[in-house]
């Protein structure tokens, strides 16, 4: 529902991140999948199906799940914030997620790639990596926003590897994940990066 509603054109700008959250995209299947964000300002809901290897800590509920995901919460606000409708953002940009799959441990603690040791995910990148690149000429991208350290170095990683049909800009905002440290004001922050980036244009009313 999410690719067909906003991403069915070429995009200038992808915001490329990487946030499995168990509270967000995994509930709803959308890139920082807030619940509220996605259902009430995307207008995106509809049923959620169960993985075959439930954790029972972290019950996939779809919609009907009460809980809510900071990143998600922090990344959709301020776009409803600058663009005040979806179709606003859409316009020119689009987010992508390098890995939209939840990795947990037993227990339900969630697990992201900079919890392994880098040969242990090379197989993930060999992956990942050609599926972005397609994705990067499909889209017709001209600037990757990278949300995050993790996903500035694939990005850079991945124009190193892969040959494209234009240039490629890689830009850097800092993920607006809670475990960050010294992450409170995220909002300004990402605003002074967009307007450094003379990317505000494009989002404010």
């Amino acid at each position: 529902m999410y690719v067909r509603k906003y991403c069915s054109t070429a995009k200038p700008i992808m915001f490329f991140g990487m946030n499995p959250g168990p509270w967000g995209m995994s509930q709803t299947g959308v890139p920082f999948g807030e619940i509220k964000s996605v259902r009430d300002w995307l207008g995106i809901e509809g049923p959620v199906g169960k993985p075959p290897g439930e954790i029972e800590a972290r019950p996939v509920q779809g919609f009907d799940c009460k809980r809510t995901e900071v990143s998600g919460k922090r990344f959709w606000g301020l776009f409803k914030t600058l663009c005040g409708t979806p179709d606003k953002f859409f316009k020119s940009s689009f987010v992508y997620n390098y890995l939209p799959q939840q990795w947990m441990t037993k227990t339900g603690c969630n697990l992201t790639p900079g919890d392994f040791k880098v040969n242990e995910v090379e197989e993930l990148y060999k992956i990942c990596d050609p599926i972005f690149s397609k994705v990067l000429e499909l889209y017709k991208v001209e600037k990757i926003v990278a949300i995050g350290k993790f996903c500035e170095t694939r990005a850079k990683k991945t124009l190193e590897r892969y040959s494209t049909s234009r240039p490629i800009q890689i830009l850097y905002i800092p993920h607006p994940s809670p475990r960050a440290v010294n992450n409170n004001n995220w909002d300004q922050k990402a605003v002074e990066c967009l307007k450094n980036m003379n990317l505000l244009q494009y989002y404010q009313t």
